[in-house]
């Protein structure tokens, strides 16, 4: 961990626990909305393609809050990092991860040379794999 500053280390751990704090709202949010009385929403259903919008709101909200339990994982990981004192450490490299990177993505775990190595990689596979 080579971060600039104590500052900046309390600032992306900041950025980190409010947006912990957001995104557990609105899983909260999410999963009231998914334990909604299925009865209720039925009745009112009057035809198939009201059914059918409710299925797909039903499965977006789902794969936001899975995509928001991602990130929550991420983060949570992030704030072990900073405990630990290895938050800014590539984990392919063990260079540091620039300060600006950290800045608009705090919970990054690769430099951006790694974490762009990871994707283009990632891209040529789906490439080669024929779709379903």
């Amino acid at each position: 961990m080579d971060i600039a500053t104590r500052t900046d280390l309390t600032t992306l751990r900041q950025a980190l626990e409010v947006r912990l704090h957001v995104l557990r709202s609105e899983i909260r949010d999410a999963e009231l909305a998914l334990q909604a009385d299925p009865a209720v929403e039925l009745a009112s259903v009057t035809d198939q393609k009201d059914s059918a919008e409710r299925l797909q709101e039903g499965a977006l909200v789902e794969a936001q809050e899975r995509r928001d339990l991602d990130e929550v994982a991420q983060i949570e990981a992030a704030l072990h990092r900073l405990d630990e004192g290895i938050y800014g450490d590539c984990v392919d490299c063990e260079e540091t991860i620039a300060l600006a990177r950290l800045q608009v993505q705090p919970a990054a775990v690769r430099c951006a040379g790694c974490q762009g190595r990871l994707e283009r990689a990632a891209a040529s596979v789906s490439r080669r794999v024929p779709p379903r």
